[in-house]
């Protein structure tokens, strides 16, 4: 449009100098035609409008908003209209305690009181995009800083909300993902009325005062404690059960001797290990007497 707009100025220098004294009036026809050319090419141009991938374009006529938006790709528009963009991709707002790390420099942790009075710090990433077919909507009754008018307050109230419910020690254990799915909830529904979707709520950190963190680390300790305590007892009452059968069965064991063993089966057991020295290649031994009623006298070579 501005090109247009610039022809039409030359349109009226060529007028104006046609209107003067020679010799300004001789180029007055040459400046209206050039002034003519741009004003076509102006409007020509202003036409045409190409939307980049992953956008959108919201159409204003003489303030009024209207609602066919216009997809990535090329449009033949009214030249008067004017078009403001939205970025449709999967965007990222953070709020972390680390400066650089966050949408805002400095510190932007979320603190919150929790349901025992303790303030706990919370650093939190949203990852949402705007609704197409609500960007009308949007730029209509929010504008184009939704961020900072829907994202942020909204995120920020919504974890103070439902942290009120929680005790510190549990948002920083085993209610973490009780937690994050109640506050991603809250945002979801602030958010569809706003026109905006929630991709993921990622609660990246949770930090307790310094006194409830020892406190944990105190008790952990202690529970650690306990649990190897219980692993020694076991190993050692296993180790006295494991000697008690053993102990037992060699009771059991003598007493089978004593009473099962008669003569006649102990001479039987005695001849059989004389063969099997008599019999073995690694040595040469002489057996003398026994008769199978004592013990033999063994006699080496060596």
């Amino acid at each position: 449009m501005f090109i247009a707009i610039l022809g039409v100025i030359v349109l009226i220098v060529g007028i104006v100098l046609k209107r003067s004294p020679e010799p300004g009036s001789r180029f007055g026809g040459i400046v209206n035609t050039v002034g003519i050319v741009i004003i076509v090419i102006g409007l020509l141009l202003s036409t045409v409008k190409i939307i980049e991938p992953g956008k959108v374009g919201v159409q204003v006529l003489f303030g009024k908003v209207q609602d066919q938006i216009l997809e990535s790709g090329l449009h033949i528009i009214n030249p008067l209209v004017e078009i403001t963009t939205f970025d449709t991709r999967t965007q990222n707002y953070t709020m972390s305690a680390v400066g650089n790390e966050g949408a805002k420099e400095g510190d932007d942790a979320i603190r919150v009181l929790s349901s025992d009075g303790l303030e706990v710090t919370i650093d939190l990433s949203v990852l949402y995009k705007v609704d197409p077919s609500k960007a009308p909507y949007i730029l209509q009754n929010i504008g184009e800083e939704f961020i900072d008018k829907i994202v942020r307050p909204v995120t920020r109230t919504a974890i103070r909300d439902n942290a009120v419910n929680y005790q510190a020690v549990d948002l920083y254990s085993v209610k973490r993902q009780e937690f994050q799915a109640k506050i991603n909830q809250t945002i979801t529904l602030n958010f569809a009325k706003n026109g905006l979707e929630v991709q993921q709520i990622l609660v990246r950190n949770i930090s307790l005062p310094t006194s409830v963190k020892a406190s944990i680390e105190s008790k952990i300790n202690a529970e650690q404690d306990a649990q190897k305590m219980q692993f020694v007892l076991q190993k050692e009452r296993q180790e006295a059960d494991r000697k008690r059968v053993e102990a037992q069965g060699i009771a059991d064991y003598q007493k089978i001797l004593s009473t099962g063993l008669s003569d006649k089966q102990l001479i039987y057991e005695s001849i059989k290990a004389q063969k099997e020295i008599a019999l073995s290649p690694n040595a040469k031994v002489i057996i003398i007497g026994g008769g199978g009623k004592g013990n033999p006298i063994m006699l080496s070579d060596k």
